[in-house]
């Protein structure tokens, strides 16, 4: 029984940040790629402005 109530600490222990180290590192993750979507964008708008695309 003694194993049994050390081997759920371990594993209690071993899994008690990960969560927030998941959702800290997907959000970061997140906004990297918001981050280079827009610029991506703007290069788009910025290219048919300068090739003199008509926006009609």
């Amino acid at each position: 029984m003694k194993t049994a109530v050390l081997i759920k600490e371990i594993y209690l222990e071993g899994f008690r940040n990960l969560g927030h180290f998941i959702l800290k590192n997907y959000l970061k993750i997140f906004a990297w790629f918001s981050f280079l979507l827009i610029v991506v964008g703007l290069y788009a708008l910025l290219f048919r402005i300068f090739t003199g695309f008509a926006f009609d």
